[in-house]
């Protein structure tokens, strides 16, 4: 797929020096969206902040014959304002019939700040994701959430969900986000008018 989208085997790409794997993909202008995949640079298996060397060959592999036609769950926490469109472009995949977003924003206050440990954060996200997507069938699942501040009006989360059909699309959304809202470590306050407020929540895994 990748090779009918580029229209040949391989490309040549001129990046900075201390480009990483994540710049070469964006050079690419989506030529992998869509498509989950896992990177090699010189036949080993790299992740996106690996630095690459001139002549390095970066090698985009989607999931293998055999194994599951269910993508990742993409899953992010950023300081970046939140694109719901361009989260639901990655969920897109032939089989879904339906594809579900949410998107939580600021309301009733000048705006939010959020804390995070993202690492963990994402671990959860991602572990939610994949628990949810098992149960109600769906083919792709994305989640972002934003720490910093977040003014009135914009999103501080986004879910999207594809599935063949829309009752299982509608339940994994919101099971997602019940359950990232739960059991992922971010934290937020509320700030109006020189106040600030944190809100109060509930231990990790419980109701």
């Amino acid at each position: 797929m990748l090779r009918e989208r580029a229209g040949a085997p391989e490309v040549t790409l001129d990046l900075p020096e201390g480009a990483r794997v994540r710049d070469a993909l964006d050079s690419l202008a989506g030529l992998a969206e869509g498509i989950p995949l896992v990177m090699a640079v010189n036949r080993e298996y790299a992740d996106a902040e690996r630095v690459l060397d001139s002549g390095d060959e970066l090698a985009l592999i989607p999931p293998v014959s055999g194994g599951s036609t269910r993508a990742a769950p993409w899953v992010r926490v950023s300081a970046e304002p939140l694109s719901l469109d361009g989260l639901a472009a990655r969920v897109g995949d032939p089989r879904a019939g339906a594809v579900v977003t949410f998107s939580g924003v600021t309301r009733e206050v000048e705006r939010l700040e959020y804390e995070a440990y993202a690492e963990m954060a994402e671990e959860r996200m991602a572990a939610i994701a994949a628990e949810a997507a098992e149960r109600h069938g769906l083919c792709a699942v994305a989640v972002e959430h934003r720490v910093g501040q977040v003014p009135l009006s914009e999103a501080s989360v986004i879910v999207a969900a594809s599935a063949p059909h829309r009752g299982e699309a509608f339940a994994g959304a919101r099971e997602i986000i019940d359950r990232v809202k739960a059991e992922a470590p971010i934290w937020k306050k509320e700030v109006e008018g020189g106040e600030e407020r944190w809100v109060e929540g509930t231990e990790p895994g419980r109701s």
